[in-house]
């Protein structure tokens, strides 16, 4: 995957979100999407994968690929 630019990334968190700072968020890059943690927005590590690849990972947990959540 090419390096991204995340300067002007727009992160969301899930609806689902309770507030309590366990939560990830995500930006859509077109080709690309950016995950991080909310606790450690602007200073953290952020993991990209394709579009294609965020599909997948959201398809295995819903179909319960990655165990009880």
């Amino acid at each position: 995957m090419n390096r991204v630019d995340l300067q002007s990334a727009e992160w969301f968190k899930s609806s689902y979100s309770n507030g309590n700072g366990s939560c990830v968020e995500v930006a859509n890059l077109g080709d690309a999407v950016a995950m991080r943690d909310t606790k450690q927005h602007g200073m953290g590590p952020v993991l990209t994968n394709t579009a294609e690849g965020w599909r997948a990972f959201i398809a295995g947990v819903v179909n319960g690929e990655f165990g009880e959540l």
